[in-house]
């Protein structure tokens, strides 16, 4: 199975307000980076989403190492609340719905298609391809 490492970050000028997201692929020697944006979001849609296109961008099953600074992505997926939320047709423990839940279904339902690790770094840090992706999900709003 081939070995995947994708950098992920999302920006909102206010929020919301224009957003924009970032994913940098790295395979063997190869590097790809994409980005796009929204001229109405949140930062939570933009992490999201910057994952959710970075899993988009793999055209057959691979091992996927995911970094990101959101702990709102990361916990999901690490401290077990997405499961959580399935299991109580998409509710927090706190009974109200899941926000975002359409995103938060296609990242889940991509993860199944692949074997993946997420992994949070520390934002606006040292983190060469953290910070590279933060620079192109801001260079991403003014082109929406």
């Amino acid at each position: 199975m081939q070995k995947v490492v994708i950098y992920t970050d999302g920006a909102c000028s206010g929020n919301p307000g224009p957003g924009g997201w970032a994913t940098i692929l790295i395979s063997g020697d190869h590097k790809k980076e994409i980005s796009g944006g929204n001229e109405s979001t949140t930062n939570n849609i933009m992490e999201l989403t910057a994952i959710i296109e970075g899993l988009k961008a793999l055209k057959y099953e691979c091992e996927v190492e995911i970094y990101s600074d959101s702990s709102y992505c990361v916990n999901a997926f690490e401290k077990g609340w997405i499961y959580n939320w399935i299991a109580k047709n998409w509710q927090t423990s706190s009974k109200e719905p899941v926000k975002n839940k359409e995103l938060w279904q296609e990242l889940y339902d991509l993860t199944k298609k692949h074997k993946v690790t997420f992994n949070k770094v520390k934002g606006h840090s040292n983190v060469e391809l953290n910070n590279r992706c933060d620079e192109l999900a801001r260079n991403a709003i003014p082109k929406i």
